[in-house]
Order: structure tokens, then sequence, then C-alpha cells
């Protein structure tokens, strides 16, 4: 635990680097849009009214947080409306968005600015794979298992019409929370998320026929052994506040999420020396994402950055209610573990390998 205070310290200074006047903004995929200081934001669905920009915005966040696992270090996407050459997550968010643009996830050519479950659930590898500009030495990780994910999407959204709408968009839980919520919270977001995509994760634990997502076994844990991370949940819900915001339905309660389970924040932590493997090759190996090593490592991520954010704020004089684990995150923990990872590896890569199939990390 001694080691802590480094990652702590190099989470102050990459913060004040980020924000010199410490206006942290939420941790959400809104930031990866901006990349290279571009308002990519607002270019989502030119004249709409504000209603409909609030759709399109959530229909956008869905989509992009949901293909936001690792790229892989190999993987570009050169942006054409700006000459910028983009990889990892900042790739993924501008791709998607100009997927959107381009009206990939939407039946109506008169409204690309969309996404509803027709055009999701016939997303195939190739379209996506164009898009996305995959190809041989530019392959983008588990492109198949991707495009899936979108059809499993599209399916979902299409069943439920009282949260979707009869064109089964996303962005419909605009409207769905404005009419049912005073006063909406995170925990609520999420719940309401974890509910109705849960059935859209392959491959992963189900408890009496009920797919339980992002979650692995620890046999430190009693009964079921169950560890619940929902990471992509999460940094959904992180990302969904921004658009319910500005269409005038505030989000309380920030702080009822965790803090994300992922290679860049629990990088930091192996990068700096808080986690160290009792096994050195496991960091030599490729590891299965639900593996008891990965399931320890990502657990403790989340308790650490806990304490982390704690010792943060203190070292920046902010409180809890003026500096939440979202800014924590952005200002930031995840910035903190990709530098270190550049300074550590020529790729950038996390210090440990693991097996994907597109939707966890």
């Amino acid at each position: 635990m001694a080691r802590l205070e480094e990652a702590v310290r190099r989470v102050v200074e990459i913060t004040r680097r980020r924000y010199l006047d410490l206006d942290v903004p939420y941790h959400s995929r809104w930031r990866h849009f901006s990349v290279g200081g571009v308002h990519r934001a607002a270019q989502v669905a030119p004249g709409a009214d504000p209603d409909e920009t609030a759709r399109a915005r959530i229909d956008l966040a869905v989509v992009s947080v949901l293909l936001d696992a690792g790229a892989g270090a190999r993987w570009r996407f050169h942006e054409a409306e700006t000459g910028q050459i983009l990889s990892r997550s900042e790739g993924l968010a501008v791709a998607s968005l100009r997927a959107m643009q381009a009206g990939l996830f939407s039946t109506d050519p008169a409204t690309p600015w969309r996404a509803d479950a027709a055009a999701l659930s016939q997303i195939t590898p190739e379209a996506l794979a164009g898009a996305f500009q995959h190809a041989a030495g530019n392959e983008l990780a588990a492109i198949e298992g991707r495009a899936a994910l979108l059809r499993r999407l599209g399916e979902v959204c299409a069943a439920p019409p009282a949260e979707f709408g009869i064109a089964g968009r996303p962005g419909n839980l605009y409207d769905y929370w404005a009419a049912r919520c005073e006063e909406l919270t995170a925990a609520e977001i999420l719940r309401a998320l974890l509910q109705l995509f849960g059935p859209i994760w392959p491959g992963r634990i189900s408890l009496a026929g009920m797919p339980v997502g992002d979650c692995g076994r620890h046999p430190a844990i009693p009964g079921e052994g169950l560890v619940p991370f929902h990471k992509l949940s999460q940094w959904l819900t992180y990302s969904l506040v921004e658009p319910l915001e500005a269409a005038g339905l505030p989000v309380a309660e920030i702080d009822g999420l965790t803090g994300l389970a992922e290679y860049r924040n629990g990088g930091l932590f192996i990068d700096c020396g808080v986690l160290e493997p009792r096994d050195p090759a496991l960091l030599g190996r490729p590891l299965d994402a639900l593996s008891e090593p990965v399931v320890e490592w990502r657990a403790m991520t989340v308790v650490l950055l806990d304490q982390l954010a704690s010792r943060v704020r203190e070292r920046l004089g902010k409180t809890a209610e003026e500096f939440p684990l979202a800014r924590v995150l952005e200002g930031g923990s995840w910035a903190a573990g990709r530098e270190i990872a550049r300074e550590r590896r020529p790729d950038g890569a996390p210090p440990f390998t693991i097996i994907s199939d597109g939707t966890l990390f």
C-alpha cells in the first residue's frame, strides 16, 4: 500500500496538467469525441430540436460505448474530415460517430443521426469493418464480436416499446425517463441498463436462466462467488449523464457508481507497483477475461480507486461533493494509467494481455 502514493502523485500531476483550473468534467465517452480539439458533439443531429438532439446523442453514446472494447495495438482510424489519425478509445469513438453520420445505424436515409432496431439487428462484420477501416495490417480486434453485440442490441430494442418506442431506438430512453422520473439518479440509470441490455452479453454467467452480465467468479467470495463489475454498463451510465442534463433532465447521486474495472485504471496500479502478480509469468501470457487472476485484478482496481480518490481530493483541496469519483477518473486515473503504460512499454499496451471477445474491456 505504500506504493499507492506513487499512483496518487501521478493522478494529481496529470489532473493539474490537463485541467489547469481543476474544472474537470465527468469521465465519459464525450471526452473522446473531442480528441484533437474538435468539438464533434456539436455536429450530432444538426438543426434538431432539443428532444431529438438528446435522443440522437443517446443513440450515439449507446452504440459507441458498446463498441468501446480494446481496439488492439495495431488499429488506426483515419478521419477524412480532419485528417487526424486516431487509435484506441478515441479512434473507436470518432469512427462510431462518423459511422452514425453516414447512416450505418439508421434505416431512414433522411435521418442518419440515429440508431434503430431494424438497422442494428442487420449489422454485419463486413459493414462494421468498412466503417472502422478494418483491413489487413489495420485489424480491429474482435470485429465479429462487435457486430454480433450490435445485432443483439437491435433485437433487444425491438422488443419492449415502452422503453425504446416503435422505432426501437436506444435514444427513446430519454422520453421514458423524462416521463417517469422527477429526479433521476445514476443508480436508476444503471439498473435500467442492466435489466434492458442484460440479454446482449455473450458467453457470460447465468443464474436461473438470467444472464448476469459483466460478473466474474472468485473463490474468496462465499455462495455463488460472484463479483460484479459492469464496466461497459457503468461507462455508458456516466456517458448518458451529459445528454440527459443538456436536455433538462438532471441526474443525481453520480457517486452511486463505482470506478471502472478496466485496463487503464487497473494498469496504473500494476505499473506503480501497488499490485504485484504472485506469479510473474502472468504478465507474459494471454489471460482469459473471466480467469481468477483477471477477476481479482479488476476487483482490486475498484477497491483501490476509492482509496486513490480520497487521497487525490485531499491533495487537490476538494471535497467529495466538489470532486466525485467521476472527476477523479477523468482527471485522472485513466489518463495516468495510459501515460505510465507508454513509459513502460513501447506500444502503450496494458501490463496484462487479456483475451477479449470485443465486449468486456
